[in-house]
């Protein structure tokens, strides 16, 4: 999934050619009106071709023949350009099924033992044992141990990166390999549901559906086509009264260069390219849904932990309170952390051990662990003596101490306070109705983030933060980070709450996240992406998987999203602006010789009646494969305000639309007077 591989070659292009001959197929042609008015114009031509006279009128065969092939290029061309946006996702979705491979794994069985079993005998809640040079067999969550994991073959990154039990760097991806060390993986899919089987199948494009925005646009375009072939079919009574005789390869020519036929044979294209983009970027959507919203994002939501900052939060040093002395604080810090396997819980254990604790203290032996919950916001250990240590947020540990019926230093806050300032995360230490001290937690800012948000200030688009911590910690980063605003102290609930008003209010909401606390406000976006380093819950609430775990990476999908709806939008401009120059190529040449006033019509003084039809239809037919490379790169975003974007395209599309074909249109006259073709 390297993002500078190159998409397009010779292989991929072949198979798009012999692609775009199987979509001749009236079944698939069905499935786009448009073009497929433009086949059963086809095979009028081609018939009447044979036979001149099958309708009772002296027409000429060759004409028929030049209108019926130019008719089957333009087919030909519109197919082409969907299997090449289609062979570009087959082709990324190969290389991901080589990753994806039938490995064995080594089952832990309930009676302690293991069996090696095939990776497609896996059951979601299987515990497997993988260690160094070994690939992963399927989706699950590490629950004991730490290792390095190379996961190149789907994020194209080289560097392994460490998953460990606990916290939101657990999950793992089937089909990466375990560089160093063994842990301990449950299992959280069945065989064939794997994150890679979704990926597969979303890449080359078999489970992909067309957007509201892109069926609205298709509705359109049905309605001109019936509208237009409304018009053509009354042409025939009109030019009788006249005493002027429309052939039909004539008036289907007429039909053919007035409905939209552009953006009738881009419109898949554009869709599958724009997913494909994404792609490119390492970060799979779920739906082309997703990616037309994020175009239209207003607000963007982010978790600070491991989002903005790296994630890693560390004890940095044990603060005293109250008269503590340092060898009571260490101590009782290190018994909150004795069960603790998240990262900050061995972090805390790690600080115990530098600090010269003696290695008595370390036993667990006659205590038990009580897991952090974001309800009480506080873990800690209870021993069989009825002795109780905690750790937590500051205000947590505040109220379960009163509730014991203890005391609050006095100069808690004002510790809590400097950590804060400092930009660390303090956490509570307790020993039952007492609180003893603080942890100085440190987390770092991603670097860029800063630079990144002001870019997306100048997309108009805010950006909060959401954390779990103090309102003085969570300004702190907030300020480093250059964010628009902040949540302290936010629950998931709280995220869930600050999505909902902002969509109240008609705005579109992104949010970017990758904690199974995060699961809920990623389900309630209208555009959640998930971290792939966060857990499965989050993935699976999510509506699309950002493979690099890079949070700024919101900028290139929104940008993307822009430029889809953009591209879309321009090529539709386009198209029905070159319907401008046809009607003054094709209406004049149709009533010439029965009207010789149409005569001044015939502003581009083309030739002969037969060269301006053919004239306009090869235009019709060329303007397609020369627009495939814009339909599949994009219409370049550059920010700016909505009118201006409007102005800019309406000029260059528009105005550009109606002009290109009255150029165009000429050329190709004089090729065929020069030629003597018509």
């Amino acid at each position: 999934m390297n993002s500078n591989r190159k998409t397009l070659n010779n292989q991929i292009m072949k198979q798009a050619a012999s692609d775009a001959f199987k979509k001749f197929h009236p079944r698939i042609m069905a499935k786009n009106p448009v073009m497929f008015v433009v086949e059963i114009g086809f095979v009028i031509t081609l018939v009447l071709s044979i036979f001149p006279t099958l309708f009772g009128k002296g027409e000429s065969a060759l004409y028929n023949a030049g209108v019926s092939f130019i008719l089957f290029l333009t087919i030909l061309f519109a197919n082409f350009a969907e299997a090449l946006a289609e062979g570009r996702g087959k082709a990324q979705a190969d290389s991901l099924k080589k990753t994806k491979q039938d490995t064995k794994a080594t089952l832990l069985l309930p009676t302690g033992t293991t069996k090696l079993v095939s990776s497609t005998d896996l059951r979601k809640g299987d515990v497997v044992i993988v260690e160094a040079n070994e690939l992963i067999p399927s989706d699950g969550e590490v629950i004991q141990g730490v290792a390095s994991v190379d996961e190149s073959a789907i994020t194209g990154e080289s560097a392994p990166v460490i998953k460990e039990s606990g916290g939101d760097f657990s999950s793992v991806t089937g089909g990466t390999r375990v560089v160093s060390d063994r842990i301990k993986v449950k299992i959280t899919t069945n065989s064939g549901e794997s994150f890679l089987d979704r990926m597969i199948g979303l890449v080359e494009g078999a489970k992909r559906q067309k957007t509201p925005n892109e069926i609205a646009l298709n509705t359109l375009l049905v309605s001109l086509t019936l509208i237009f072939l409304i018009v053509c079919t009354t042409l025939v009574p009109i030019s009788s009264y006249v005493n002027a005789t429309v052939p039909i390869a004539t008036l289907i020519a007429l039909l053919v260069c007035l409905i939209p036929t552009t953006i009738g044979g881009l419109l898949s294209a554009i869709g599958i390219a724009g997913m494909d983009r994404v792609t490119q970027f390492n970060v799979i959507a779920m739906s082309g849904k997703a990616v037309e919203a994020a175009g239209d994002i207003n607000t963007i939501i982010l978790d600070k932990t491991g989002t903005i900052t790296h994630g890693n939060r560390m004890a940095a040093s044990f603060i005293m309170i109250n008269k503590v002395s340092k060898e009571e604080l260490n101590s009782i810090a290190l018994h909150t952390s004795l069960h603790d396997e998240t990262p900050e819980g061995r972090s805390i254990v790690e600080l115990a051990k530098k600090l010269g604790v003696p290695r008595e203290e370390f036993k667990i032996e006659g205590s038990h662990g009580v897991e952090f919950k974001a309800e009480t916001r506080m873990s800690g250990t209870d021993f069989n003596t009825g002795r109780v240590v905690r750790k937590g947020a500051v205000e947590a540990i505040k109220q379960f101490v009163l509730e014991q019926g203890g005391s609050i230093p006095s100069d808690l806050d004002m510790r809590t306070k400097q950590i804060a300032i400092e930009g660390g995360t303090p956490l509570a230490v307790s020993e039952g109705n007492r609180i003893v001290g603080l942890i100085y937690l440190k987390d770092t800012v991603k670097p860029g983030m800063k630079e990144r948000f002001e870019e997306l200030r100048r997309m108009g688009i805010k950006t909060v933060m959401c954390t779990g911590d103090n309102p003085l910690t969570a300004a702190t980063i907030a300020k480093e980070a250059g964010v628009d605003e902040f949540i302290a102290e936010a629950k998931p609930e709280d995220k869930i709450a600050v999505i909902k008003k902002e969509q109240s209010e008609g705005k579109l909401v992104a949010m970017t996240g990758d904690g199974t606390n995060d699961a809920p406000a990623l389900a309630q976006a209208d555009v959640g992406i998930a971290m792939n380093s966060g857990t499965i819950a989050a993935k699976e609430a999510a509506n699309m998987v950002d493979l690099d775990s890079n949070p700024t990476k919101i900028i290139e999908v929104v940008s993307i999203g822009k430029q889809l709806l953009m591209t879309r939008g321009a090529l539709t401009t386009f198209s029905i602006a070159n319907d401008v120059a046809k009607y003054f190529a094709i209406i004049p040449a149709m009533f010439m010789l029965a009207i010789p006033q149409m005569q001044s019509l015939n502003i581009m003084r083309l030739a002969t009646p037969e060269s301006a039809i053919l004239s306009a239809l090869i235009f019709n037919a060329v303007i397609i494969p020369l627009l495939i490379p814009l339909a599949m790169k994009g219409v370049k975003y550059v920010p700016m305000s909505a009118t201006k974007l409007l102005n800019r395209n309406l000029f260059i599309y528009g105005l550009g639309g109606i002009i290109a074909p009255f150029f165009g249109i000429k050329v190709i006259d004089l090729l065929l007077t020069l030629l003597h073709v018509a």
